[in-house]
């Protein structure tokens, strides 16, 4: 052994080391084992959700029902209710309306228009006319045949407007009869026009005051329109006219006219015959009114009096009617 190194004794372990070495040994395996059973027990309660843990029966009836989670309080949403509908209350009816009586019958309105043959554009204001009407055709005339034709595809009735000769020795055109004429003179005359611009409803003499004051010349046109069986109307071109007289021997009826509407053919003197005729419909029952084609004035006239009339109560016949009475 070396100077200056001190030797260290070993003590041999006793009884008192071996006791605590158990001792600790001990320890150690008490706390393994309760780390173990804790590991096991937080095993045992972290087992999948779908193990099955046997409860006791008695213990199943002590547990509580789950609390549901909680549910979010949503406010209900106000609706306001919708409007109830209630019929709108049912509105009284209107009476029954009662239609207007029609108004009292004033007179029949009976208008001829002489001249027609000259020219036709004259015709047509009065073709137009919304009533019936009577148009009387001169003949031998240009345009005589043609007129009538129109005349009678409007609906009008034609005369035969029979030229005659007149005391002031003014020319009444061709086809005339003169005064001193024999019956048969007077029979051909008046055959020959009726066939040109015929058929006709009746006959009406243009100027013819002369003819007229002859009775037996009036007896021959008469007899002649009573065979064919059509109506005559004196024009009254004179006072002294023998043509009611004789027709009244014949036993005929014939018409007379009452007012000439436009020996003034402007509009204000037409239109005061036009009233004179209105007061001779509502004393007499109806009223023979003459004008002429020719007169410009006439045909929008009576075109525009024609609504009124009617509402007055004035109704409108052509001459046939008004000579027969069936006139309205």
């Amino acid at each position: 052994m070396k100077k200056g190194v001190k030797k260290t004794r070993r003590k041999k372990p006793g009884a008192k080391d071996s006791l605590y070495a158990v001792l600790v040994a001990g320890i150690l395996i008490t706390a393994a084992i309760v780390f173990s059973l804790v590991f096991i027990n937080l095993r045992t309660t972290n087992t999948d959700e779908t193990a099955i843990v046997e409860i006791p029966e008695q213990a199943i009836e002590t547990i509580p029902p789950p609390i549901p989670p909680p549910v979010e309080h949503t406010p209900p949403v106000e609706h306001t209710p919708p409007l109830e509908h209630t019929p709108p209350a049912a509105l009284p009816l209107p009476p029954p309306r009662v239609p207007e009586p029609p108004p009292v019958h004033r007179g029949t309105l009976v208008f001829v228009i002489d001249d027609a043959g000259n020219n036709l554009n004259d015709l047509e204001p009065f073709l137009k006319l919304d009533i019936p009407l009577t148009i009387a055709v001169l003949p031998g005339l240009p345009h005589s045949a043609e007129a009538a034709r129109r005349i009678r595809a409007a609906g009008k009735e034609v005369f035969l407007h029979q030229p005659m000769e007149a005391i002031g020795g003014q020319d009444p055109g061709p086809g005339a009869i003169m005064a001193g004429m024999t019956r048969d003179e007077i029979r051909g005359i008046l055959t020959r026009n009726l066939d040109e611009v015929g058929p006709v409803a009746g006959v009406n003499n243009h100027m013819g005051s002369r003819v007229t004051m002859d009775e037996e010349a009036m007896e021959t046109i008469l007899s002649l329109c009573r065979e064919k069986g059509i109506m005559f109307l004196d024009s009254r071109t004179s006072n002294e006219s023998v043509a009611p007289r004789t027709a009244d021997r014949l036993g005929m009826l014939i018409g007379e006219r009452d007012v000439f509407l436009d020996n003034i053919p402007e509009r204000e003197s037409i239109y005061g015959f036009i009233n004179r005729g209105l007061e001779v419909a509502e004393q007499n029952g109806s009223v023979i009114m003459i004008g002429h084609v020719q007169s410009a004035a006439l045909a929008p006239l009576i075109s525009e009096l024609i609504p009124d009339l009617k509402r007055r109560g004035f109704s409108f016949s052509p001459v046939s009617e008004a000579i027969s009475g069936t006139g309205t």
